[in-house]
């Protein structure tokens, strides 16, 4: 892959994703309703805009690779994270990684499930319960659309257009702003319902905005050290399921200590097996680490 000219390549680069952010939330108003964003009606057409996006996506990747005279060696499928070689390892352990973290949350959960762990294992294997998650238009959008849609435009298309000009780590954390900053549409839908005070509008929204934020460096590292996007949309579906981990409920927990000392471990844990569980090893060769200018850690 040859890098040259990086200024020009820094702007097109940054005006396509911003093109792309754009055109994703945009997406989501083009369709008129006075509905709340929850309603089926709302969801299918939403759903339909953002996966109309995603499938536009690569055309945008194949127009940068144009304008900014790139020559890829690899094809815009694998600069995206969509590839065969270590295809299997790539949808277990990124998740298995993320899980990990959830271990206070998971720990919790079996905990106040009167028949333990067993019931746990049994509420994720019944299928009744999964059919019954599939006619569900917000559990879909959540668990299926926005993982898919959002890893595949906000990582796997934005991602191979920064790198060649910030490096590997430098578009793990440039990338997510754009994340988080889409999710700022949330306080027009809040205003427009008037449930809330524009000050409580704007605290939501911008704790929304960090929480996202951070959540999208991560999944950016994930797709970096992999060279895949299947692992950050396993790992974005499971984290939708779990929400945010509850701590104060844990503290007034009847176990608190137990469930803090899991808290505690989930959390030391994800950070041993961080660089482990993402190693090449398991991927082989990541196409995106060939754009970058210079060799970079993450990669």
């Amino acid at each position: 892959m040859q890098v040259e000219n990086t200024h020009p390549r820094c702007f097109l680069g940054l005006l396509s994703c911003l093109f792309l952010a754009g055109l994703y939330v945009g997406s989501l108003y083009v369709w008129r309703s006075s509905s709340p964003r929850d309603h089926p009606s709302v969801i299918k057409r939403r759903c339909a805009s953002v996966l109309l996006v995603s499938v536009v996506s690569p055309a945008v990747v194949k127009t940068w690779i144009h304008w900014a005279d790139v020559k890829a060696d690899v094809s815009v499928w694998e600069l995206m994270g969509l590839r065969m070689d270590g295809l299997v390892a790539a949808s277990i352990l990124p998740l298995l990684l993320t899980m990990v973290f959830y271990l206070g949350p998971l720990v919790h959960s079996a905990i106040d499930n009167p028949k333990g762990f067993t019931g746990e294992m049994q509420c994720a294997l019944d299928v009744q319960s999964w059919r019954r998650c599939v006619g569900d238009a917000v559990w879909l959008r959540n668990q299926v659309v926005a993982p898919v849609t959002e890893e595949l435009v906000f990582r796997g298309a934005m991602l191979p257009m920064l790198v060649p000009c910030t490096g590997p780590t430098g578009a793990i954390v440039t990338a997510p702003l754009f994340f988080g900053v889409a999710h700022f549409h949330h306080v027009i839908e809040e205003r427009r319902l008037g449930k809330e005070s524009m000050s409580v509008i704007l605290l939501v929204a911008g704790m929304q905005f960090l929480y996202t934020t951070v959540f999208g460096a991560f999944t950016a590292f994930i797709f970096m050290r992999t060279g895949h996007v299947v692992g950050p949309v396993l790992c974005h579906s499971f984290c939708n399921s779990q929400g945010l981990p509850d701590i104060s409920s844990a503290l007034q927990h009847p176990h608190s200590s137990a469930l803090l000392f899991s808290y505690l471990m989930g959390g030391l844990l994800f950070l041993v097996l961080l660089f482990p569980l993402t190693d090449q090893y398991f991927y082989g060769p990541i196409p995106i680490c060939s754009l970058a200018p210079l060799p970079g850690s993450v990669c």
